[in-house]
């Protein structure tokens, strides 16, 4: 299989990215669109055409943002839906809600590093029922929209966090090993990755093709639950940093290239397809691929467990 390689890079822009491509009567949904990567990744796809939903659970924050995009672009089809990934009915309302085919769905919002163990309603640690299993919920609802588009990408916002923990299968939940927010949130954005796997391999033949990437260390809301009592596991140079506009781009990328036709079940960095590792990198690396988030095997895992818990 042949790694898949850009013109872009580490400093480009979600508008770089997107120059001179046409979204006009495309369809795209944007989670988690009302702060952070999320509105750069809306922005740019207003910018190209497109019909945006601003899926969010702060509505009144979605609707100053979908203002600030359709002054910025020009672009009047920016709309703002409620969305609560917590909450099971909201997902299903949301899906109730949509009509019509749907193009583009960039699973993007999340949670990062909830300091103290916190279970749902259904007994699931918060970030892993946040960051996939609401997702999951979501693009299986949102399926035959995707389908009827007649050609569809669902674009997963993972993190080389992913390269801290694979998923524990036998203790997800954290009932018999000792809690840590940032291996919560590891396996979290490993259930990313393995959910493109198992969802490209189940919808290709569909027409829908998915991919995972790393968008970059970007100064953001999701750093909330970050202070001196719960710091990252190792600190990142400047260099390393990201704009929010580069924070986007690789989902920019992924939901818009040319590039990426017909292509699916991988992970991007830096707007190019991830080298897979064969150990995991110094803790300054952003880069690179864990074997266990790419095995069909455990993706396939994933999938069947996600539907018994949502069941």
């Amino acid at each position: 299989m042949i790694r898949i390689t850009t013109p872009f890079g580490f400093h480009s822009t979600a508008a770089e990215v997107a120059a001179g491509i046409d979204l006009t009567g495309k369809r795209a949904i944007v989670t988690g669109a009302a702060s952070g990567i999320g509105v750069e990744t809306a922005r740019a796809l207003a910018q190209c055409g497109a019909e945006v939903t601003l899926a969010v659970r702060n509505t009144e924050a979605g609707a100053v943002v979908a203002a600030d995009i359709v002054s910025t672009t020009g672009n009047p089809r920016v709309n703002v839906a409620p969305l609560e990934l917590l909450d099971r009915a909201s997902i299903d309302a949301f899906v109730a809600a949509w009509d019509g085919p749907l193009h583009i769905l960039v699973n993007n919002a999340g949670v990062m590093a909830i300091p103290e163990l916190k279970l749902t309603a259904e007994g699931w640690e918060t970030q892993f029922a946040a960051n996939h299993l609401g997702h999951f919920a979501l693009a299986l609802g949102l399926y035959d929209a995707l389908v009827s588009a007649g050609g569809a990408r669902i674009v997963a916002v993972s993190s080389s966090a992913h390269l801290r923990s694979p998923v524990i299968f036998d203790d997800i939940r954290f009932a018999f090993r000792p809690y840590d927010p940032w291996a919560a949130y590891a396996q979290s954005k490993t259930a990313n990755v393995l959910f493109a796997v198992a969802a490209n391999a189940r919808w290709t033949s569909d027409g829908i093709t998915v991919n995972a990437l790393m968008p970059g260390s970007i100064a953001t809301n999701l750093q909330r639950y970050i202070d001196g009592n719960n710091r990252r596991p190792a600190s990142l140079p400047d260099s390393l940093r990201k704009t929010v506009q580069q924070g986007a781009a690789t989902s920019v990328l992924l939901a818009t290239s040319p590039l990426l036709d017909g292509i699916g079940g991988r992970y991007f960095d830096d707007c190019n397809e991830s080298e897979l590792l064969t150990r995991r990198p110094g803790e300054a690396s952003l880069n690179g691929v864990a074997p266990y988030a790419l095995d069909p095997a455990n993706a396939d895992r994933l999938w069947d467990l996600s539907l018994r818990m949502l069941a």
